[in-house]
């Protein structure tokens, strides 16, 4: 069986300059950040990354740039999946592919449109994997522009069929979680959930690892969740309540508060983004991440992690 993707991953955020150019420094600086506080993969070029907000080539040199300041320590896998027409999708994918990313990730809303059944959704991937079948893929439930996830029959049918790596499910829900642990039993196929209000439940039902938001904020302690979630059963609980507690901060102008969050602590860059107005982030907000950040701290003191 080949090596299962697991752990926690960022989902990367793009660091841009006062102008509104990607700061490739910041990209870099970011990366390393991810690694020393314990990432086990990073996901760059994904929704936090603004992809839908970004060139072609912009995204391309995103992965690049996260390819070689990783350094082959973790995974990196990347989407950039946007394009509405088929045939452009397919073109997107085989470049990104090119990139020397470990993965590519397809993203469902783009596989057919919302009001498309499963045939076309089905009849488009097939093709995709017919179409390049050299590529290693991983499939993201992006909610932007809509919402689609996974039937159990298409889930199934690409775990046997080992045509992909990675799932990022975003369906919050424990029930389709659980089930979705038995479709994929005994494939290659890694489960990574991206809601915090049900991931240390997740991985007690077999989820494979974390990848969402909130790893920009803290991914230090969702690894610690995650390495010692079966040795102590209350601690567990209150680590994973503080993370669902701290998590209501995704809704709070992301990204530009993650942003703010990285000036406050390690990474100081400018809170430019593409798909959110600065002005989001007022003075409650920007009162909030403070708080937020003392929280943490504490949490780590408790936990025995570096500050």
């Amino acid at each position: 069986m080949k090596e299962r993707y697991h752990g926690c991953w960022p989902t990367m955020i793009t660091p841009f300059t006062e102008d509104n150019k990607v700061d490739f420094a910041g990209v870099r600086k970011l990366t390393e950040w991810y690694i020393d506080r314990g990432c086990d993969g990073i996901f760059a070029v994904c929704q936090s990354s603004e992809m839908f907000y970004l060139s072609k080539q912009e995204k391309l040199d995103i992965a690049k740039a996260v390819v070689e300041a990783a350094q082959g320590r973790v995974k990196v896998i990347a989407s950039g999946h946007t394009s509405d027409d088929h045939n452009e999708q397919i073109a997107e994918l085989g470049a990104m592919a090119e990139t020397g990313v470990n993965a590519v990730v397809l993203v469902s809303n783009r596989m057919a449109k919302q009001d498309e059944g499963a045939d076309i959704f089905n009849a488009n991937a097939q093709d995709i994997f017919t179409q390049l079948p050299s590529v290693t893929f991983g499939l993201y439930e992006c909610p932007y522009p809509y919402l689609r996830l996974l039937d159990d029959q298409f889930l199934s049918w690409a775990a046997k069929e080992d045509k992909l790596v990675f799932l990022k499910d975003v369906s919050c829900s424990l029930e389709i979680e659980r089930r979705r642990v038995e479709l994929v039993k005994g494939t290659n196929l890694a489960l990574f959930n991206a809601n915090t209000a049900t991931v240390l439940d997740s991985w007690i039902a077999g989820y494979h690892g974390y990848n969402g938001v909130m790893a920009n904020f803290h991914i230090d302690i969702y690894k610690w969740l995650y390495e010692h979630f079966r040795e102590n059963e209350a601690l567990a609980r209150e680590v994973s309540d503080f993370l669902t507690i701290a998590g209501v901060s995704e809704a709070r102008s992301y990204p530009v508060n993650a942003k703010y969050h990285y000036n406050l602590t390690d990474i100081p860059m400018s809170l430019t983004t593409r798909s959110k107005p600065v002005s989001l982030l007022n003075e409650n907000g920007r009162h909030e991440i403070a708080s937020l950040i003392r929280m943490e701290q504490a949490m780590r003191t408790k936990l025995g992690l570096k500050q």
